[in-house]
């Protein structure tokens, strides 16, 4: 069988005898491991000059093959284009996309070196999996330099709709870029209905029934593959932490309260401060959970160095600030904010013991934290998910409440909703649940993916 090629932005880091990094790594890590292949991306160093070679590690059948980056692509590839114009466009957030045309130029340029650090590695019958928006030009630039592998490309964030993607000035070079792939994926139907959408009147390509696409002089595949979790190894997982050092201090501090958990990076995307104003509403309209209930937000930091990610920091610590002042009594703090890592163990053990799993994205590509909460729940005594219409979760997961997140009111509403469930009513949406996450695991997104790739041409 021929080799798999991964090609990420950034090459999830391996710890020896377990993963370190979520579901979506472990997918990707097994596959390598099943069919032998090579992992190809940034390490995350940023070096005082470019590399001449990929570093190479071979682990078993897998082979790491990793690059350093300078500063000045670090700016301009990834901190810029990729995360002040991509990242903010596809996630609706046009107010916040800065686009300055070098840093377009030296996304494009860092794609190609990319490219051409990967060439020698490659065999004439690899299979390459690209992911991600850093990394749309990527196959372009193969093709210049006369790769003809079967390459395909996944979205692992939501493909905006027409009208806000042309804000980004050069949108037809990208999707131009784009269709330089064999196979495109993306989470959601929706989602495929706008990437349908442009490619038909931006681009004035056709789009069969079937997701075959002829567009820019190319003829590609297009599909929507929603990617999952390993369902019975998280349960298994967060059943075993159980008796951790962690829940056991929790449990302690929590003196028989009920428990809602949110857990995502610190993203304004995320719609955490909606989040928190809608705790507020819910202790203003139902006061019976006050002292009663406490809400734990885990947001990890990331992309520090990104003003607009200073700023949704320094805001979310004064309205936890100002929320906890309004309501916390002696012995009872409504919001414990929490902006730093924990281990994954750690995280599945708490959303086991939460008794709602509080995730409202704007926007968001699949959201696995939505997925991985049911997955760690007691079936015999399952929590309750309170779930984004916008998170493309929502479109698989429909035993959870969902809610508009904008609509503050709305969202108290289902906080309020959500603690006074009846335990039949929570089994029978848990039950329901679970059958999906097993139906569409991660080992079902990757091997549908890579079954449609391997067949779209020879």
């Amino acid at each position: 069988m021929s080799r798999l090629i991964i090609v990420s932005n950034r090459v999830a880091p391996i710890s020896e005898g377990g993963m370190a990094a979520g579901g979506l790594a472990v997918g990707v890590y097994d596959a390598l491991r099943e069919t032998g292949g090579m992992w190809f991306g940034w390490s995350g160093e940023v070096a005082s000059a470019a590399p001449a070679s990929p570093k190479i590690e071979e682990r078993g059948p897998v082979t790491f093959a990793t690059v350093s980056l300078t500063r000045r692509d670090y700016d301009q590839y990834y901190r810029g284009f990729s995360n002040d114009t991509l990242w903010p466009t596809f996630h609706y957030r046009s107010d916040l996309t800065h686009y300055d045309r070098h840093e377009f130029d030296g996304y494009q340029r860092v794609n190609a070196w990319l490219a051409h650090q990967l060439i020698p590695l490659l065999r004439p019958d690899d299979v390459i999996w690209v992911h991600d928006y850093h990394l749309i030009p990527f196959a372009e630039a193969l093709r210049q330099e006369g790769i003809t592998n079967r390459i395909g490309f996944f979205l692992h964030i939501p493909f905006p709709a027409s009208q806000v993607l042309v804000t980004v000035p050069p949108h037809d070079k990208l999707m131009r870029a784009l269709c330089c792939y064999d196979l495109v994926g993306v989470q959601t139907e929706p989602d495929l209905r706008a990437l349908r959408d442009y490619l038909e009147h931006e681009a004035h390509g056709t789009v069969s029934a079937d997701g075959r696409v002829d567009a820019y002089g190319r003829s590609l595949r297009i599909g929507a593959y929603p990617i999952g979790i390993y369902p019975d190894e998280l349960a298994a997982l967060a059943k075993e932490g159980q008796d951790g050092r962690h829940l056991k201090n929790l449990r302690q501090t929590m003196h028989e309260r009920r428990l809602i958990v949110s857990v995502d990076r610190l993203d304004y995307s995320k719609g955490l401060v909606e989040r928190f104003r809608a705790f507020e509403k819910l202790l203003e309209i139902s006061p019976n959970h006050r002292a009663q209930v406490s809400f734990i937000q885990v947001a990890p930091p990331t992309r520090s160095d990104i003003q607009s990610y200073q700023q949704i920091r320094l805001q979310l610590e004064a309205e936890s600030g100002r929320i906890n002042g309004r309501f916390a009594e002696m012995d009872w703090t409504p919001i414990r904010y929490l902006h730093r890592q924990y281990e994954r163990a750690v995280l599945a053990s708490l959303f086991r013991e939460a008794h709602v799993g509080y995730v409202t994205p704007l926007r968001d590509g699949m959201n696995l934290v939505a997925k991985e909460y049911v997955a760690a729940q007691d079936p015999e005594d399952p929590g309750v998910l309170v779930l984004s219409r916008f998170a493309g979760a929502a479109q698989e997961l429909d035993g959870a409440l969902i809610v508009n997140p904008i609509d503050v009111q709305g969202m108290a509403e289902a906080l309020d909703h959500a603690l006074g469930m009846p335990l039949d009513e929570r089994r029978a949406r848990h039950a329901r649940m679970m059958t999906v996450l097993r139906r569409n695991s991660v080992s079902v997104w990757r091997d549908s993916f890579l079954r449609d790739l391997r067949a779209v041409r020879q």
